[in-house]
């Protein structure tokens, strides 16, 4: 998950759960907010471990670092206790009336907690056991950045925010219909940009929903009536449904890809039904083989909504690794490329000359492309002089 989002969740759920109140609140700075800020900063913190990046030239931190021992089930109450401490430290400092130590303690290891979990639910893998184990547990619920759990986990907050002043609620709430009436667009625009566009109707549906949302509640006062605390524990309820449907969606995705391998008598070494943004419906089906890849794209809604067979034959491309030649294993026994093969779940090896060049390339199918013309996301690239020698090896910039 984002590191946005991870902050905007670990908000709701102090305002939610431990009564919380705003970031920022008109007056000084009391006990509900140092609450809030602190789950929130614990929700981040996990994601402190990209900072790494700024002082080293290892272009394999990524992989190798990120989603370690700042997301360690293990570490966990290092940090929180470490967090406590220093929060403790700067409320003395600034005189403010924070919460005691022991529920500071308590408040960043939810915050951190939260992280993980979110992160669990994602395909990139997150090594909760390090330091004592070092595997990526994935559960492939949710993409990365899902704009759609975002939106759940943000705007009940904006909505107690505008209706818990009853002198500036109609402006508050003109202000965020404002600011949001362009959202649909700009998803379907990104959406669109790797291979999943919303329909026009959806963008529609969507704006004057947002539209009677932030407005209606304004109407007559009835948003005022409801309190602080129920918008952020509607959001929180709403979020925990959203998750559990998604899990229930990819249950059924990885039946779909299950039994597509079984059609296509698949010996399968690896396998996996990945979401693909916007929505719940789209999954991405990935087969890993001895000789390559197999992907198929699906969307559950056919089967769901349309009466369609969940045996029917689906439409699939194969990516095929190339036959083993002597770069190849070559760049198999580099240290980089062994860390990059431990990272990829689904690996495709690609061999090319250029001029007087060989050229090597492992691509991680879990990663979409961002156009076309373009390999996927992770995909590390070696490149030999004719004589078996390395002139130079990364990642491929898109």
């Amino acid at each position: 998950m984002d590191t946005i989002t991870h902050g905007i969740a670990g908000a709701l759920i102090s305002k939610a759960t431990f009564g919380g109140g705003d970031l920022l609140p008109r007056g000084e700075i009391e006990k509900r907010t140092i609450i809030t800020w602190a789950l929130m900063l614990g929700a981040i913190f996990p994601d402190s471990d990209v900072l790494r990046d700024f002082f080293s030239k290892d272009q394999l931190l990524m992989l190798t670092w990120h989603r370690s021992i700042t997301h360690s089930l293990l570490c966990l109450p290092i940090w929180a206790v470490l967090l406590a401490y220093l929060t403790g430290v700067v409320a003395r400092w600034r005189r403010w009336e924070g919460p005691p130590f022991l529920t500071l303690t308590g408040l960043y290891a939810v915050g951190i907690l939260s992280h993980i979990f979110l992160d669990l639910v994602t395909s990139f893998g997150t090594m909760i056991w390090s330091p004592l184990e070092w595997s990526r547990p994935a559960w492939d619920i949710l993409v990365i950045i899902d704009f759609a759990f975002s939106g759940i986990v943000l705007i009940p907050q904006l909505l107690a925010w505008a209706y818990s002043d009853a002198e500036r609620v109609r402006w508050r709430a003109i202000l965020l219909w404002v600011i949001f009436t362009p959202a649909p667009l700009l998803v379907s625009k990104l959406a669109e940009s790797v291979g999943t566009p919303m329909s026009g109707t959806a963008v529609l549906v969507i704006t004057v929903f947002f539209a009677a949302l932030f407005l209606l509640p304004a109407a007559r006062g009835r948003g005022l009536r409801v309190p602080y605390f129920a918008w952020n524990r509607v959001g929180l309820a709403l979020a925990a449904v959203y998750i559990a449907g998604a899990a229930y969606a990819h249950h059924a995705a990885f039946e779909r890809v299950k039994q597509f391998a079984a059609q296509q008598k698949i010996e399968v070494l690896g396998i996996g039904a990945l979401p693909i943004p916007p929505s719940l419906w789209h999954w991405d089906g990935l087969v890993l083989a001895p000789r390559g890849v197999y992907e198929t794209r699906f969307d559950l809604s056919d089967h769901w909504f349309q009466n369609s067979s969940a045996h029917e034959a689906l439409e699939h491309t194969y990516y095929p690794s190339a036959f083993p030649n002597q770069f190849i294993e070559s760049a198999r026994k580099l240290h980089q490329v062994q860390e990059v093969l431990w990272f990829a779940r689904f690996p495709v090896t690609r061999f090319h000359k250029e001029g007087d060049e060989a050229v090597v390339e492992i691509s991680d199918m879990r990663f979409p492309k961002f156009r076309p013309d373009q390999p996927p996301a992770f995909t590390y690239r070696v490149r030999f002089s004719l004589d078996g020698q390395v002139l130079s090896q990364g990642w491929v910039r898109q």
